[in-house]
């Protein structure tokens, strides 16, 4: 998801840096964004070719949150879980100066908690990106309660700058789009895990009938099963309702390794891409 964000924007002109834990991590996000703009013909249909190259020397590939000293800009993309996410605010929070914006790339963690610990609660807002990022052009935009007027604009004008269009609505766990999708998915996982029918049938229901360009066991190897998993832990856990309640076979998929396409094994599996 950060891959793609940050791919984006250097499409569209801005200088960028992305930051990940390891050397290993970046030469993949390098590779990924280098791959996909030489491919994005096929991959972007639609959108005007650019020089691989060019895009991605616009974009610097470090593990220094230093960095960010410059920035007016933050999104964050890390995993949901919320004892990852807050050591990355408590990093960035001195570094970055003080008009900043912070976007909480989120499905289901609360803005207003995220604000709450920072310095600058007023300057941060969530946007909830689609994945894949440079082909979905709406992006869920969550005011969280302390996000002022002023946040939102800057955060409106930023995704026109990089060709999105939002939609802004309120702080509460999953907003609108998660609180409903991931019902659906973990349905389909039940479906699976009690034998009901198998993936690729389902997927072919929702596909046929419903006219969705992708089933819903589909969407869980696209965003990712670890991911998909800790968004359900999120909202069983503000909700407390057994609605959210993540179907077992989650879990065990995750144990297992088996993580979607970014693994190449979920409900299906994937070709490795050599990039």
């Amino acid at each position: 998801m950060g891959s793609g964000v940050a791919q984006t924007l250097a499409y569209y002109g801005m200088n960028v840096v992305l930051i990940d834990r390891s050397d290993d991590a970046l030469n993949r996000a390098r590779k990924e964004i280098h791959n996909n703009l030489r491919m994005s013909p096929l991959l972007y249909p639609g959108l005007e070719p650019k020089d691989p190259d060019e895009v991605v020397s616009r974009i610097n590939f470090t593990l220094d949150f230093n960095a960010l000293s410059n920035s007016d800009f933050i999104v964050e993309n890390v995993t949901e879980k919320w004892d990852i996410k807050k050591p990355v605010y408590e990093t960035i929070d001195p570094i970055a100066p003080d008009h900043c914006v912070f976007a909480v790339n989120t499905s289901a963690i609360s803005i207003t908690k995220v604000g709450g610990i920072t310095s600058r609660p007023d300057r941060v807002v969530g946007m909830h990106f689609m994945n894949p990022v440079p082909m979905k052009p709406l992006v869920e935009v969550i005011r969280g309660y302390h996000t002022s007027e002023s946040t939102l604009a800057i955060a409106k004008d930023f995704l026109r700058s990089m060709g999105k269009k939002c939609v802004v609505v309120q702080d509460m766990p999953g907003f609108v789009s998660n609180r409903v999708l991931m019902l659906t998915v973990n349905e389909a996982a039940f479906l699976v895990q009690d034998q009901v029918s198998v993936p690729a049938d389902i997927d072919r229901i929702f596909k046929s009938c419903f006219g969705h360009k992708m089933g819903p066991l589909e969407t869980i190897d696209l965003i990712g099963v670890d991911t998909i998993l800790f968004s359900l832990e999120v909202l069983y856990e503000s909700y407390n309702d057994p609605k959210f309640r993540p179907c077992p076979l989650l879990r065990k998929m995750v144990d297992a390794g088996l993580l979607g396409r970014k693994s190449g094994q979920g409900f299906y599996p994937y070709p490795t891409l050599n990039v």
